[in-house]
């Protein structure tokens, strides 16, 4: 398969959006390690309409009016990684999970670090809100975009519920 890059800038630094053969493959941050999201062959193309819908979509979002993305996935991973990032997914904007939270929901409740594994390997972090996730300690752990970039989009869900309040 060939991706598609685009990168496009964001309050959290530069974001490469990829796209696949079905739709958004991954979203790479800036100092993103490689082995993260294996993407082979690239080529150019950043008039893809994938990625100019993320890109809209993201920009919304970033802007506070945004909650939901609708851009079609092409997620390459395991069925225990999938099942991680579909119920990742569910977590209400503005909201967070605990690892052992989504453990449970996806019927391996003792997979809790299991989860934070296939967490970190979430190839479309934002869109897949992979960021709700917190330690069962309510701390912050671990995110391929860093730890300032988690707490900013947290606060940004955070201040734009409290708006809306």
């Amino acid at each position: 398969m060939i991706y598609v890059p685009k990168i496009i800038a964001s309050p959290v630094g530069k974001l490469e959006l990829v796209a696949g053969g079905e739709g958004l493959a991954a979203i790479l941050w800036e100092k993103d390690d490689p082995k993260r999201v294996r993407l082979r062959e690239r080529s150019e193309g950043e008039d893809h309409p994938v990625l100019l819908e993320t890109e809209r979509q993201l920009d919304e979002y970033f802007a506070g009016v945004r909650a939901d993305f609708t851009v079609r996935l092409d997620l390459a991973g395991t069925q225990f990684q999938k099942a991680v990032w579909q119920a990742l997914l569910t977590i209400p904007f503005g909201e967070t999970r605990t690892y052992a939270d989504i453990a449970r929901q996806i019927g391996h409740p003792r997979a809790y670090r299991a989860m934070g594994a296939a967490n970190g390997r979430n190839p479309v972090s934002i869109i897949v809100p992979c960021h709700r996730a917190i330690g069962s300690d309510g701390k912050l752990h671990g995110f391929a975009g860093g730890l300032e970039a988690k707490r900013y989009l947290l606060a940004l869900e955070r201040n734009r519920l409290n708006a809306a309040a």
